[in-house]
């Protein structure tokens, strides 16, 4: 096959792919011609037991980044695809496997793949992996140091590379996932831990009976008194008590429906921040870079700062050009090797 030959200002479109979201953006060197979105993720794998959904939305966003574009000179032409995230999981389009840690930018671009989806597009399509930590087999006594990522390896590259990131450090995203990284001082993954923390407050929020106790929408600011008062009663009565504790606030007309929500914002916050401590992630002098929801980040700041731990939010355009850069990097560094089609 014939190898990928990349410059500064090649055109490429980068895909990322998560549980509940599909974003696509058409790049040409380090400038972002067109962008896209969709709520369609492997999370819908999951639930229809088919990938027909992501493969549907997939094809339409990158049709619809191209098109958003006056130019289609040549040079406006993408000549690959490179996608991370969830694409490569087994609820994604293909499965690849997971690369061990300690990994960086080589040991990652190595293992990434090509591969051709006819029936979402003619060009090539090059899958990053994500990475693993901890022992390979899992037992009741090692599964607290398991742990997967897919596309966190990505933006984790990016943030580096831009020097948003000065390791050692850690890297907490929030998503549908919570997940702290520990960056070595070489920049490559040591590890990770991740909670459903995320999702679990969306599924409070409309699925169980605190639907009717807090906001349909995440606020734009979280109240730090009634985080803190969340926070203080997980620790006094564990997260299952604290989250019916958000009932009998309603129940007794305490707070409006945003602050309940801060209140049950805080519990979970708690919950993750002191294991993250106990197990020695969160240490002093080691920086905390916090990515995600703005006003959730916001509290993990203002959480960290309590215990004295530094850390600093990322804006949403801070971590999409990290991710991007990540992926870029990937690409170059995969440039000089041979493209395998299905390898």
């Amino acid at each position: 096959m014939n190898s990928v030959t990349l410059t500064e200002e090649v055109c490429a479109i980068f895909v990322d792919i998560g549980t509940t979201n599909s974003r696509v953006w058409l790049i040409r060197g380090h400038e972002i011609l067109a962008r896209s979105s969709k709520a369609v993720g492997v999370g819908d794998t999951a639930r229809d037991g088919s990938t027909t959904r992501i493969q549907s939305a997939l094809k339409k966003l990158i049709k619809d980044v191209q098109t958003q574009i006056d130019n289609a000179s040549s040079q406006n032409l993408p000549r690959y695809i490179a996608a991370a995230g969830m694409i490569g999981s087994s609820l994604g389009l293909a499965e690849v496997p997971h690369v061990s840690a300690p990994a960086g930018l080589r040991e990652i671009a190595d293992a990434s793949r090509w591969f051709h989806f006819p029936e979402i597009t003619d060009l090539p399509f090059l899958v990053v992996p994500g990475v693993c930590s901890g022992p390979s087999g899992i037992a009741s006594d090692s599964l607290a140091d398991v742990d997967v990522m897919r596309g966190e390896e990505t933006l984790c590259i990016g943030l580096t590379e831009l020097g948003l990131v000065r390791p050692p450090a850690v890297v907490l995203n929030l998503g549908s996932h919570w997940k702290a990284i520990e960056l070595a001082k070489d920049g490559r993954i040591q590890s990770s831990v991740t909670s459903l923390s995320g999702e679990l407050i969306h599924a409070s929020q409309i699925q169980t009976v605190l639907a009717s106790s807090v906001s349909k929408e995440r606020p734009a600011k979280i109240s730090t008194r009634w985080m803190e008062e969340g926070m203080k009663e997980q620790r006094r009565s564990g997260l299952p008590r604290a989250l019916f504790c958000v009932r009998l606030l309603e129940l007794t007309g305490k707070g409006t429906a945003q602050d309940r929500f801060s209140f049950l914002v805080g519990a979970f916050v708690a919950a993750d921040l002191d294991a993250l401590v106990a197990r020695g992630i969160l240490v002093e002098n080691i920086p905390v870079v916090i990515s995600g929801n703005e006003a959730i980040a916001e509290t993990w700041r203002e959480a960290l700062h309590e215990r004295s731990l530094p850390a600093k939010v990322l804006t949403a355009d801070e971590t999409e050009k990290a991710f991007l850069a990540g992926l870029r990097s990937i690409l170059r560094q995969v440039g000089g090797r041979s493209r395998k089609d299905k390898c």
